[in-house]
């Protein structure tokens, strides 16, 4: 045991020992032999080494250091450069990436650059495994003309519309379009070369919550404006909605489509703070914020507080907006809500023109960790409880539904479609075609391809003339495979995929249709049948309240026409009122909190005072009154070519 503790020792200090070795060897060499550029240069590096090791001795942040001065940095050298050490050189192509694999990243590049994605020797994919899936095929294939698969959102023209004051501009939508990106999260050049790529393949950009920048108007490709709990773009200087900059901006033609943003799948229900050295004059004047102050995403909307005021809202922004189409974005979160949701449209008669799922596993630029990992529904379960109530209720056929999270080839389009979509989004993709490596820096500004930064220097690096064709290209060569996918399976058009097309394999020996597992509900079923339905329905419909997100215990009306939902004598909640009753419980009271620290991560955060959307007082001017007195450049100077990239995934 003593020569092991003497090893061990030796082992910690080994490299300080030969650093203070070097140096006095050095020391020695000069006064013998005099002074050479050799000797200085051993001096030199072991000198430098011995006072980082005298530093690592007596620094108190990192015991690792204290005791493996000099070698404890090589751990920190090697956790910094893991990642890309994983995704080169041991990453398989099929195995799971983070968040996606080889394989994934690999067809997006190759359909963006328009070279051969054509695979050899076969499937890499263990189709024996529990999950694999695949379409069924047609022994009568079809011929389809294009891969331009288009869709009405808002109504088709000339045939009469149901509702309170419905849509009177619809919109020829394509079936795969941009996700919400904001600018500010992405580069200047990056919005540039996704709004060209979209106009050059006609289909659609949606602005992000960040508002519109003059980047997303410089091409004139079609926009879908999100307008998130900020209101950027539309707002008063106390943070409220304003309804006369909100006409202004959606008067503008190349805006075709208003979406409300309630949640994001990345966070949902997570606000967020832009801090003030990142509101640069262009990010002011795009979301009509001051320059240099910090801006505060509140994490719920103050134009609405229940389902009814919602539906109201919409229809507001769809008058104002001249009678374009108007939706939401939404990640299923509790049921009830949602189910408040549509209550609210069959009471006022106003429904949305569209509705976007957004799944748990979709991208941002930053999100807690639990927030990514374990807060909403994933889009597989979210779509399939939309698409299903809609159709219990009768309004699906008002009501177009999109889909995002992980939408990456064309299989993903067709499951997605199957499951009850009828368009979707992507965002990775789309940046994947730009040149994204995966390399999941995004939060740091520090983007190695110049997208989702503001540093101007590595914003260069992206040339808008060489991403926006492979932008198009991508959006292209995926919808041409969904083309040949649709045609081996004997279909026409996305909209005749259903769950009855997709198999799943439970195990070994046992592969099940997706419409077992995910049957389809009957039209009107959740009006006229709610206590046979599923669970879901048959629980937690009693539960929902048109004019509260808040659940409530069912009425006697409700008992009186579902018996169903009435107590159990189970003493779980195995009905509606066993549930409202756990759900609205009076809470008992808590202990005082005792802690005064501040959580570092919570300063960045943290609202300014008063309500979550109030501005403070020194907020005097907007990013939008400094543009129109021209403090703020007109048009942005072109930006110089530089070479192609070599590298494949660039």
């Amino acid at each position: 045991m003593q020569i092991r503790a003497i090893f061990v020792h030796t082992v910690r200090y080994s490299t300080l020992a030969l650093c203070a070795v070097g140096v006095l060897a050095s020391l020695a060499w000069m006064a013998a032999f005099g002074r050479g550029w050799g000797v200085w240069l051993l001096f030199a590096v072991s000198a430098a080494l011995l006072a980082l090791g005298v530093h690592d001795l007596v620094q108190v942040r990192h015991a690792i250091l204290r005791n493996y001065p000099i070698l404890g940095h090589m751990r920190f050298a090697l956790e910094f450069i893991r990642p890309e050490i994983r995704q080169y050189f041991i990453e398989g192509d099929v195995e799971a990436g983070e968040p996606f694999t080889r394989a994934q990243r690999t067809v997006v590049y190759q359909r963006a650059k328009g070279v051969p994605d054509v695979r050899p020797f076969g499937t890499r994919l263990d189709v024996g495994a529990s999950g694999y899936e695949w379409i069924n095929h047609s022994l009568q294939t079809t011929h389809i003309d294009s891969h331009d698969f288009r869709i009405w959102i808002g109504g088709e023209p000339g045939v009469p519309r149901e509702g309170v004051s419905p849509c009177t501009q619809p919109y020829n939508a394509s079936v795969f379009n941009i996700s919400a990106m904001s600018f500010g999260a992405l580069s200047a050049n990056a919005i540039l070369a996704l709004n060209l790529g979209a106009k050059l393949d006609g289909f659609a950009h949606d602005t992000g919550e960040g508002g519109i920048s003059r980047y997303h108007r410089e091409h004139g490709g079609d926009l879908i404006w999100e307008i998130g709990s900020g209101y950027f773009g539309c707002r008063n200087d106390d943070g409220s909605f304003s309804e006369e900059r909100f006409a202004r901006q959606a008067a503008d033609p190349q805006v075709k489509m208003i979406e409300i943003k309630i949640s994001q799948g990345a966070k949902p229900g997570h606000g967020g703070m832009l801090p003030g050295a990142k509101v640069t004059p262009e990010i002011a004047a795009a979301r009509g914020i001051p320059v240099g102050q910090d801006c505060v995403s509140p994490s719920a909307h103050s134009a609405f507080s229940t389902p009814i005021e919602l539906m109201h809202f919409i229809e507001r922004l769809r008058r104002l907006s001249g009678g374009k189409p108007v939706g939401f974005k939404l990640c299923i979160g509790h049921i009830w809500e949602w189910f408040g949701i549509v209550k609210a449209m069959l009471e006022t008669d106003i429904t949305p023109d569209y509705i976007v799922v957004d799944g748990a596993e979709g991208g941002t630029g930053a999100a807690p960790i639990e927030f990514a990992d374990h807060m909403g529904a994933p889009v597989q379960e979210g779509l399939n409880l939309v698409s299903n109530t809609l159709i219990g209720v009768n309004l699906r056929h008002r009501i177009k539904i999109g889909a995002a999270g992980k939408v990456i080839n064309s299989f993903d389009l067709a499951r997605m479609f199957a499951l009850g979509a009828d368009w979707c989004n992507s965002g990775r993709g789309f940046m994947m075609a730009l040149g994204c490596i995966q390399a999941q820096v995004c939060h740091t500004g520090h983007c190695p391809t110049g997208i989702t930064t503001q540093d101007p220097l590595r914003e260069r690096a992206l040339v808008v003339a060489d991403k926006a064709p492979r932008v198009a290209q991508y959006h292209a060569n995926t919808l041409h495979a969904l083309k040949e996918l649709l045609q081996a399976a004997g279909l026409m058009h996305p909209d005749q995929l259903y769950t009855h097309h997709i198999v799943r394999r439970i195990d070994a020996t046992r592969v099940r249709l997706l419409s077992a597992m995910m049957p389809t509900m009957r039209f009107g079923a959740i009006l006229d049948d709610l206590e046979h339905q599923h669970n879901i329905y048959r629980l937690y419909w009693p539960l929902a309240d048109a004019h509260s997100f808040a659940p409530h215990p069912p009425t006697a009306e409700d008992l009186a026409a579902s018996p169903g939902i009435r107590p159990t004598i189970a003493g779980r909640p195995a009905s509606a009122v066993q549930i409202a009753e756990e759900l609205t419980r009076k809470r008992r009271p808590t202990p005082a909190p005792v802690s005064h620290l501040v959580p570092e991560q919570a300063k960045t955060f943290r609202s300014p005072p008063g309500s979550p959307s109030q501005v403070p007082p020194d907020w005097i001017q907007s990013g939008n009154d400094l543009l129109a007195a021209g403090a703020i450049p007109g048009e942005r100077e072109a930006e110089e070519s530089v070479g192609a990239a070599s590298d494949k995934d660039s």
